[in-house]
């Protein structure tokens, strides 16, 4: 039975798992037994069409590829165009909801609402949206396990890289005392080029040639990006009911070459971290630039590459490195959730149903 998905928002991220949707479509059946049909797409800008035996991908790849307006997908029966984004959510036979749309990192709107929504009616929810896990992770979490259903949110810290699924399956039976990590590729591309002898201004103009920062970089180089992914480690991983107000948040648009040379002398190197340090119930969190011995793993990541580093009580530190972010490393991101929702939950659900009716 093919595990029906719906997209709500279908920017570049979206359109990114629908390419590797397409292209791995077989590769997906035949080693996972996995059908994944798309049902739904909903996004304010581009429209929406949803079919109910599901829409034709490689029709979709067209349309957007030429107009970029889903109302210009080809006519057939059944098909139903013109749904929000919450009437998709009620009414879309999908599975899955696959949360992407422009969120509010502040408030988590509208994908706040969007989850509820989901799980209100029995859906499960995939997302790379920060917001949401930063603002509410514990209500989401409560009403995803009321409901039944599953909420998947892997690209949320380091995009493909599994920053959260490694510890909780791979480190479980650790406790984890301590998380510090580069959660922010822009200001360690920017941090790696001053050590270079680039100015802190020019380093910044690179960053933002090569698409690395946005034009308005305040996000990454004050430090607010990396203060979510924070919060999210923190009250997944720790099960500390973290806060964004309490972080210590502070950036690198103060730091000099003069700074960073008095550095290289003592043989340390500036790295933006993100931390959180547990003591018993003590918990202290921030995001700033710190000093890293040069036999710090984390000293010697260089670029725009992302990496993180868990202490643990039995394996000792282990560390983490690879892609923060990138259209198809979240894509990546999304469809392991996809996957592991249809190994944990709808497999479960069917043996379930299989199991009453035998």
């Amino acid at each position: 039975m093919a595990h029906k998905v719906a997209f709500i928002g279908f920017g570049g991220v979206g359109q990114g798992l629908m390419e590797i949707l397409r292209t791995k479509k077989e590769n997906l059946k035949r080693s996972l037994g996995l059908e994944i049909e798309v049902v739904s797409i909903c996004d304010l800008i581009k429209g929406s069409i949803h079919h109910p035996d599901g829409l034709d991908i490689e029709k979709v790849a067209k349309v957007m590829q030429t107009t970029g307006q889903l109302e210009d997908y080809p006519e057939v029966d059944g098909l139903i165009r013109g749904w929000d984004s919450l009437t998709t959510i009620e009414h879309t036979n999908a599975d899955t909801i696959i949360e992407i749309t422009y969120t509010d990192v502040h408030t988590g709107q509208p994908a706040i609402d969007h989850c509820r929504a989901a799980f209100q009616n029995g859906k499960n929810v995939v997302m790379s949206n920060k917001g949401p896990v930063a603002v509410a992770y514990h209500e989401l979490s409560e009403l995803a396990k009321e409901a039944g259903v599953a909420w998947g949110f892997e690209g949320t810290v380091m995009s493909g890289t599994p920053a959260l699924r490694m510890p909780l399956v791979s480190l479980t039976g650790n406790e984890i005392t301590e998380i510090k990590g580069i959660l922010n590729g822009t200001t360690n591309f920017i941090l790696t080029e001053m050590e270079k002898g680039i100015s802190y201004e020019e380093a910044l103009k690179q960053a933002q040639q090569l698409g690395y920062a946005e034009a308005d970089p305040t996000s990454d180089v004050e430090g607010y990006d990396a203060l979510y992914k924070v919060v999210i480690l923190a009250n997944v991983l720790m099960g500390v009911p973290l806060k964004k107000e309490d972080v210590i948040c502070k950036g690198i648009t103060h730091l000099t070459l003069q700074d960073i040379e008095e550095a290289k002398l003592a043989n340390k190197r500036y790295k933006m971290l993100g931390k959180i340090k547990k003591s018993g119930d003590h918990v202290v969190a921030s995001v700033q630039p710190e000093k890293l011995d040069l036999s710090d793993p984390l000293a010697g990541v260089s670029g725009a590459t992302n990496a993180i580093t868990y202490e643990c009580d039995l394996s000792g530190p282990i560390t983490l490195l690879g892609a923060g972010a990138g259209i198809m490393e979240t894509g990546f991101a999304l469809l392991i959730d996809i996957i592991n929702i249809d190994r944990n939950v709808i497999h479960a659900k069917q043996n379930s149903a299989l199991n009453v009716t035998t």
